[in-house]
């Protein structure tokens, strides 16, 4: 281990920061965690003094602060974006070794939706600092305890399985082991300021993903049904507050793909991820 210690892990009640904290623990790190089920509302932290107290003595600051959807208390313009931004100036100013930004595929020149576009912006603020840091773009995030797990594990054992437009767009989802693999790796490379797309080997159609679900349990592949995109979206509207997946952006960042070129992460991991196969037989 290399000689940052002590880590401040925001979102740490979250899927992908429980995971994060139960590994660094296991790795001798000490980790303050920051969530707001812990009392710290990350609503109240978007000015740079508002960090000062809880930066004392941190050698690393892990943000895996993310929501798919907004709600009334929740808003991707503070959460995303302006208190990431907060931390990420308060980090270079306590004179913070190094940072790691969890953020997303779709994060790019390329972002068209509010989710993507308030990732950018804080990604943009972390990478205009002089800082040790990381921004890691992860793909569609899949292990267990995950929520969106849950949702296509559901989807998939449906005797028939509905479609947005024709199934047919592509995904690279990466196991949590491994995008935990890449933050520790992170933790201990002397080389920074890199911005990684954290995807799985391969990238397979959405109808293949939800299909992998049913290989998995041994079961046949099931018939699929394909809902015009169009029509997808005008049930959105209201099949999102029961399943907020189904909110109208998040089929349009479906139907634009999730995929990028795994070598940089395999070069940085020293091996290539789990495939779904692989990745599953966790599950």
């Amino acid at each position: 281990m290399t000689n940052l210690k002590k880590v401040l892990l925001t979102g740490a009640t979250g899927f992908i920061g429980r995971q994060l904290h139960t590994a660094l623990q296991e790795k001798g790190y000490e980790v303050v965690p920051i969530s707001r089920s812990m009392g710290i509302d990350f609503n109240q932290m978007t000015s740079i003094e508002s960090w000062h107290p809880y930066l004392e003595g941190v050698d690393v600051v892990i943000n895996a602060v993310g929501i798919i959807v907004e709600t009334r208390g929740q808003k991707f313009e503070i959460l995303h974006q302006q208190a990431p931004s907060a931390l990420f100036r308060a980090c270079s100013r306590m004179g913070v070794k190094r940072v790691i930004q969890i953020s997303a595929l779709g994060a790019d020149d390329q972002a068209c939706t509010p989710y993507q576009l308030s990732k950018k912006a804080a990604d943009d603020v972390l990478r205009s600092l002089q800082l040790d840091w990381f921004v890691l773009r992860p793909s569609l995030v899949y292990g267990l305890g995950g929520s969106s797990m849950q949702v296509f594990q559901r989807l998939s054992m449906l005797p028939i399985i509905p479609l947005v437009g024709d199934g047919q767009y592509y995904v690279q989802p990466i196991h949590i082991s491994d995008l935990v693999a890449t933050v520790r790796q992170c933790l201990d490379v002397k080389q920074t300021q890199r911005t990684l797309d954290v995807v799985g080997p391969a990238p397979l159609t959405f109808e293949d993903w939800l299909q992998s679900f049913r290989k998995r349990r041994q079961r046949a592949p099931a018939r699929t049904i394909c809902i015009p995109f169009n029509l997808m979206l005008a049930l959105a509207k209201f099949g999102r507050f029961f399943i907020p997946l189904l909110h109208p952006d998040n089929l349009r960042m479906l139907r634009q793909g999730n995929v990028a070129d795994v070598k940089p992460l395999a070069e940085f991991l020293g091996r290539l991820p789990l495939s779904v196969e692989e990745g599953l037989c966790l599950i």
